[in-house]
């Protein structure tokens, strides 16, 4: 009888069930605290699966390597990040609300995954394609909002991909140092700096 093995590409790896979900949620909550604390050439499968609580074959079932967790975990935090920000946004805030509501939801994230520096930063040499991923898709978010700020009016209309870059490098260092280097302001401290910056710096005239 054929058998599918972990390595066979038509092994559906998708969970089918509830408690598949919580699996898979558990084995990426344990990678990123395994790959956060001792980088990625020196943790392990089974250091993922001692602390997901899970068995090694729960592991095969859902990843083929390591390489390849990792790829689903820079995935997973940058999908998480997009949600957090996301979820600060309210209806009716202005462009400029927006930002400044985007930064506090990543800032917030940061803070409580400090790990995340350390992955993405790892993902350049691990897996540049994830790495680059990441920066471009949240570039294209913020390119999208200014877009609609020039829109409405309360941007200027020259905005473009530099632009988003430029504050995307902003949000990063910001989430840097005051995030995961110290906690010393609040988050809503270092959103209003960052968004007077934004006022004067891409209001129309």
């Amino acid at each position: 009888m054929d058998t599918i093995g972990p390595n066979d590409p038509a092994r559906d790896k998708e969970p089918r069930t509830e408690r598949g979900r919580r699996t898979l949620r558990k084995l990426l909550d344990a990678a990123a605290a395994e790959f956060g604390e001792k980088g990625f050439h020196d943790a392990s499968i089974s250091g993922i699966t001692r602390r997901a609580g899970t068995a090694l074959g729960s592991f095969y079932t859902y990843f083929d390597s390591k390489d390849e967790i990792f790829r689903a975990l820079v995935k997973d935090m940058s999908g998480m990040v997009r949600t957090h920000s996301a979820r600060e946004v309210q209806p009716g805030m202005s462009p400029f609300e927006i930002e400044a509501a985007a930064l506090t939801g990543f800032l917030r994230f940061a803070r409580g995954h400090k790990e995340i520096y350390r992955i993405v930063d790892e993902a350049e040499f691990v897996d540049p394609a994830s790495y680059r991923e990441h920066y471009e898709t949240t570039a294209r978010r913020i390119v999208e909002r200014l877009q609609r700020g020039a829109a409405s009016g309360d941007f200027r209309d020259d905005l473009g991909e530099p632009q988003a870059w430029a504050i995307m490098g902003m949000n990063v260092f910001l989430g840097l140092r005051y995030a995961i280097m110290a906690e010393d302001l609040s988050v809503e401290e270092i959103a209003k700096v960052a968004n007077d910056l934004l006022r004067k710096g891409i209001a129309r005239d």
